[in-house]
């Protein structure tokens, strides 16, 4: 009896220590007839950041790039996603923050293109949490992220749709987005695998993945690494990249 105690308490351990190694989760699902591919990340277990710059001050653009960096740093990139739209030389189009250091202010007023439809929002990383912020709400809140990247459209505020969005619109491209819970300790990243509306993809996160909050990220430039389900995309450099690290063993 003692030995199969013994025996049972290693496989439940194994079972927990296998849980606690996969740092992201991916897979593709279908909703209204469109599929796509989430990624789920608890930013209060994994190493949840963002990346813009190698230590030359050169733009990462592509997810080999940032790979090679960091595995010469001894880290391994598990999962990674363009996170927010730039200018032609890489360089963020609205606030930028990392390892607690802004890069580009906050830019709350309406423009030309998705990121000025307002309203637009940032994700911000820090204590452990993930949240997406309507941009107003992020200025009157002032919460301390230590890693913030600013995109447009958001796609879901407090449960709403954005008010812009309509389901008859005809504009259809691949879309990538993140979105966040209540209490911040899920943030689920997206990416549409055929094209969709901003209406299609917006009700993704409110009605099938039931986040109340999440943000466009791009729908021209829209890229995902995850290999663990052999997921590697190529194509435009990118600006600002959302990614999962984790030490090579």
């Amino acid at each position: 009896m003692w030995r199969w105690t013994r025996l049972w308490a290693a496989v439940l351990m194994w079972v927990g220590l296998s849980h606690a190694a996969q740092a992201v989760t991916c897979e593709a699902i279908r909703f209204d007839g469109n599929a796509y591919t989430i990624c789920q990340v608890d930013p209060a277990t994994e190493n949840l950041r963002l990346f813009l710059d190698d230590a030359d001050g050169t733009p990462y653009g592509h997810f080999t790039t940032l790979q090679n960096d960091l595995q010469r740093k001894g880290r391994a990139l598990k999962f990674a996603m363009n996170a927010g739209m730039y200018h032609d030389d890489r360089a963020p189009v609205g606030h930028y923050v990392e390892e607690g250091k802004t890069r580009m202010r906050v830019i709350p007023n309406a423009g030309p293109g998705n990121f000025g439809l307002l309203p637009n929002g940032i994700f911000c990383l820090r204590d452990g949490r993930a949240d997406v912020f309507e941009t107003r709400q992020f200025l009157a809140q002032k919460p301390g992220c230590t890693f913030a990247t600013q995109s447009g459209p958001m796609l879901v505020i407090d449960g709403e749709l954005h008010p812009r969005f309509l389901p008859d619109s005809t504009s259809r491209y691949i879309r990538n987005g993140v979105g966040t819970s209540a209490d911040g300790q899920t943030a689920i990243f997206a990416i549409s695998d055929n094209t969709v509306t901003f209406h299609e993809f917006a009700r993704l996160f409110r009605d099938k993945l039931d986040l109340p909050n999440a943000l466009f990220f791009d729908g021209n430039v829209s890229r995902l690494y995850a290999p663990d389900i052999d997921r590697w995309d190529g194509g435009r450099r990118m600006g600002p990249v959302v990614g999962v690290t984790e030490d090579i063993n």
